[in-house]
């Protein structure tokens, strides 16, 4: 070979080289100067949760910069959107030494594992941003219907009020029926919205607050009762089991050994009543105090004034005494007696039958002679003239 022809091949070389070194640096000069931005590259979120990034194009370079933006490395089953000036967009030119806009709206799935997910951000030739998203538990794709408070206690004649939350966390729009299986004569009722309802819609991915009443029956025995409740489609469904530990009924009836309500007094005396105060309930009744309400004057005492306990089925005997005011006129009157603990309580409504003392009458008759005799008195005097 030629003198000529190597040096003919080392300047092509030369000429080759040159051009590949200068086109590397110019790309990488390019690269250098458009920056993506977000302060939130990392972050948790639960299945089903919408992500919406603000993320800037930075230009530094002093030039015209088109940045063609995309979206790789996301996981099967995520989606996104990429906006700016209420735009869907595809890229975003950038004046010298400026910077752009532009949201991603990233759309995690309901049916996703729980993990680490890394994606790209990227505009193309120029800049990469590398996300991370943390889905913080197990996605499923199905209905959820829970409460905080599963269990409640209390007396048979109680209403228990559950708060509970249906949540649709599948991708449809969902009305749910609601059902229980409640023991026969048990009265539940759902309400949502502060509304009795018998069927809810419950969008995407979202949750409707739902309160559960459940009514047992008075006479319940005491003991733990499960109440199951549903949410159903067609499609989908979810159960919750509650439970009531009834303690027992409260019932208390206050009357007579015969059943006699009515009595008779004199003016200014007193009658002594046998009462019977009875437990009729499943709870035991304690302090159960003695009270009363009487016309003006009157008084009501009892013996005794307190009844400590008394279990269901069990009766007491209790004497109250009435005394009617002195001066109390012929005539009925109403005195009100009542057994009454915190939970419970009855009244008994006595008739009372007041009749004037045998002195009382003999001294109004002495009265209304004497008032005739001063009369005849007068006519015989003065009659005449």
């Amino acid at each position: 070979m030629s003198v000529r022809v190597k040096r003919l091949i080392k300047f092509l070389s030369f000429l080759f080289f040159t051009g590949l070194i200068s086109g590397g640096f110019h790309v990488s000069c390019a690269a250098q100067s458009v920056t993506l931005y977000t302060p939130y590259t990392k972050i948790s979120v639960p299945p089903g949760e919408s992500i919406n990034y603000s993320i800037d194009v930075i230009n530094k370079s002093g030039g015209l910069r088109t940045a063609d933006i995309a979206v790789t490395g996301l996981p099967k089953g995520w989606s996104y959107e990429l906006k700016s000036g209420g735009w869907k967009i595809d890229a975003l030119s950038v004046l010298p030494g400026e910077k752009k806009n532009f949201s991603l709206d990233v759309q995690v799935p309901l049916k996703v594992n729980k993990g680490s997910y890394r994606f790209l951000v990227q505009a193309k030739g120029l800049s990469r941003l590398p996300l991370t998203v943390e889905v913080s538990e197990q996605g499923t794709f199905k209905t959820e219907f829970s409460t905080d408070q599963a269990n409640m206690e209390g007396a048979a004649n109680s209403t228990f009020t559950f708060n509970a939350r249906l949540r649709n966390r599948t991708a449809d729009n969902q009305v749910y029926a609601l059902n229980t299986y409640a023991p026969p004569g048990w009265n539940v009722t759902f309400k949502a919205n502060y509304k009795q309802v018998s069927s809810v819609n419950v969008e995407a991915n979202h949750t409707q607050d739902i309160t559960i009443e459940v009514d047992p029956p008075d006479e319940l025995k005491a003991g733990k009762y499960k109440v199951p409740v549903m949410a159903a489609t067609s499609s989908t469904s979810a159960k919750m089991e509650l439970e009531v530990a009834i303690t027992g009924s409260y019932a208390l009836e206050l009357t007579t050994p015969q059943g006699l309500l009515s009595t008779d007094i004199t003016a200014g005396d007193d009658k002594r009543i046998a009462l019977v105060v009875k437990n009729k309930g499943s709870a035991p009744l304690r302090n159960i105090n003695m009270q009363f309400a009487a016309p003006v004057n009157w008084d009501v005492s009892f013996e005794p004034k307190k009844v400590a306990q008394l279990e269901p089925g069990q009766t007491a005997e209790v004497f109250a005494t009435i005394k009617a005011a002195d001066k109390a006129i012929a005539g009925d009157y109403v005195t009100s007696l009542e057994a009454k603990t915190p939970e419970v309580s009855s009244k008994a409504a006595f008739r009372v039958s007041v009749k004037t003392s045998f002195w009382s009458g003999w001294a109004g008759i002495l009265i209304i002679l004497a008032a005739l005799g001063s009369v005849s008195y007068l006519f015989k005097k003065y009659g005449r003239r």
